[in-house]
């Protein structure tokens, strides 16, 4: 027989049922990862409607004119509202211990004549003071001025102990329209404890009061209108140079570099700007100037060995001569190796013309001069090599390298029995200087500068046919100026005479 049917019980989440909140990260609240504690809700931080801050960004105001206008309006308001309050605050407070002390006399007077059993029973207000009442413990007046005549006590219960009391009342126990500033003087007579109500009215400082609000509330808004108005106009007079430079700039292009901003003739930070802008475009218009040249003189340069080369590729081609083949496939590797040299320059004047920051790891600059003067042995001309030990400098190693070998490739391609290289340290500078000398015909005073050029030959020693590319001493000084140094043409007695200063590794 079969048993009996259990019926189904629907599955209960253990723990409260937590609000769902979307993309809500939650962890357990028993710490074991099983999902079976109570979940934390993190609640995302309240931001500003989409609308509201949209909103928002629209009313803030774009332009630096209408930017400036704003906060000087903002600080002149500020200004005068704070001034206005403390202005306020003196005269009340001046003429509220005006009225206090015509008071706080009569009640002191009044007081002592009570004390004295001389009190009238209508003593006379002195000068300054609108009403007098003297009421004893019981509450009962005993004396009043005449406008007081007949009226119950000013307060219903009198205090128990002597002393001075000083208040402002407003009006309602004395039925006065104004402010009434009231000394209470609470003395010991011979039937008991005697209070004396001096009271002066502060009509004085309320009609200021109102008269001041009131010239404030005009002539505040008055005078930051006009705050504003004037910002308005004098920045507006003090950008107009501003937007003549922008204007001139937007309507420069990249075929317009020789174009410069109108500099006005003031000395302040405008003029300054004008200054260094057309100062930027003087040396945007020089690298257009020098880029276009170099593309010019690489594209002859490249085109000079490519064109032979293809022309004895032809002529291989077209005479079938193996024995015409060993001094064309010699031609065309010279050839080759030239194209590989010259790419691998303007590869490094390439990378040398970033704006990535040089290299600044400790090199020892004696091993590489070392070094490089060791590769010259047996060469045309001989290396006298002085080397100072123990010099780093900062920068690389292959750089340096660079820098030295193009320094004595230069110097022996033109020397005639000696080319001289000297490492010292200059420790009053703290740099390493470096120099290559040789007994050529050596540079004249007015080529000094062109040999840093690139491609410049300066006569037919420096052609083609005796190696050179006519990047050697670019790419030497643009070593040395990437390095922080300096690399120029000295005088020398003989010859060309190279000195380089590198700044000394930490």
């Amino acid at each position: 027989m079969a048993e009996p049917y259990e019926p189904y019980e629907p599955y209960q989440p253990k723990g409260p049922k937590q609000p769902y909140e979307p993309n809500a990260p939650y962890e357990d609240g028993d710490g074991d990862g099983d999902g079976d504690g109570p979940r934390e809700v993190r609640r995302r931080p309240r931001v500003l409607p989409y609308r509201l801050r949209r909103a928002l960004s629209r009313l803030r105001p774009r332009s630096v004119r209408a930017q400036a206008t704003l906060g000087a309006s903002a600080v002149v308001a500020l200004a005068l509202g704070i001034a206005s309050f403390a202005l306020l605050g003196a005269l009340e407070t001046n003429l509220t211990m005006s009225a206090q002390a015509d008071a706080e006399r009569q009640a002191v007077k009044v007081a002592a004549m009570a004390a004295t059993g001389r009190l009238e029973p209508v003593p006379p207000p002195g000068r300054g003071t609108d009403f007098l009442q003297v009421v004893d413990a019981q509450g009962r007046v005993l004396a009043s001025s005449p406008n007081l005549s007949g009226r119950p006590a000013l307060v219903p219960e009198p205090p128990d102990a002597p002393g001075t009391v000083r208040g402002t009342w407003k009006g309602g126990r004395v039925r006065q329209e104004h402010r009434q500033r009231v000394v209470q003087v609470t003395t010991v007579t011979a039937n008991g404890l005697v209070t004396v109500y001096a009271g002066t009215s502060l009509r004085d400082a309320d009609t200021a009061d109102e008269t001041i609000m009131t010239v404030l509330a005009v002539v505040v808004p008055l005078l930051v209108l006009v705050v504003a108005l004037i910002t308005w106009r004098v920045t507006g007079w003090a950008l107009r140079p501003v937007e003549a430079i922008r204007a001139e700039v937007a309507e420069i292009g990249d075929r317009e570099l020789h174009r410069r901003v109108p500099v006005p003739p003031t000395r302040d930070e405008v003029a300054r700007l004008a200054v260094t802008m057309n100062a930027t475009l003087d040396r945007l218009e020089a690298a257009g100037i020098r880029q276009r040249r170099f593309i010019a003189d690489a594209s002859h340069e490249l085109r000079s060995p490519i064109t032979v080369l293809r022309t004895q590729l032809e002529v291989a081609q077209a005479h079938p001569d193996p024995e015409l083949w060993g001094e064309l496939v010699s031609g065309a590797l010279e050839d080759t190796v030239r194209l590989q040299d010259l790419a691998a320059d303007l590869l490094l004047l390439a990378r040398l013309d970033t704006s990535e920051p040089p290299p600044a790891a400790a090199v020892d600059l004696t091993e590489v001069v070392r070094e490089a003067a060791r590769t010259r042995r047996g060469a045309r001309v001989a290396v006298r090599a002085d080397v100072a030990p123990g010099i780093a400098v900062r920068g690389s190693t292959i750089w340096l390298s660079r820098l030295v070998t193009n320094l004595l490739d230069n110097a022996g391609r033109h020397a005639e029995q000696h080319v001289g290289l000297v490492l010292r340290l200059d420790e009053a500078r703290g740099e390493a200087v470096l120099e290559v000398t040789d007994d050529g015909a050596g540079i004249a005073p007015a080529d000094r500068e062109r040999v840093f050029e690139r491609f410049t030959r300066l006569d037919d020693a420096r052609a083609r046919d005796e190696g050179g590319t006519g990047l050697g001493l670019a790419i030497a000084r643009d070593i040395a100026l990437r390095l922080g140094g300096t690399l120029t043409v000295r005088d020398s007695p003989k010859g060309a005479r190279l000195v380089a200063t590198l700044p000394l590794g930490p």
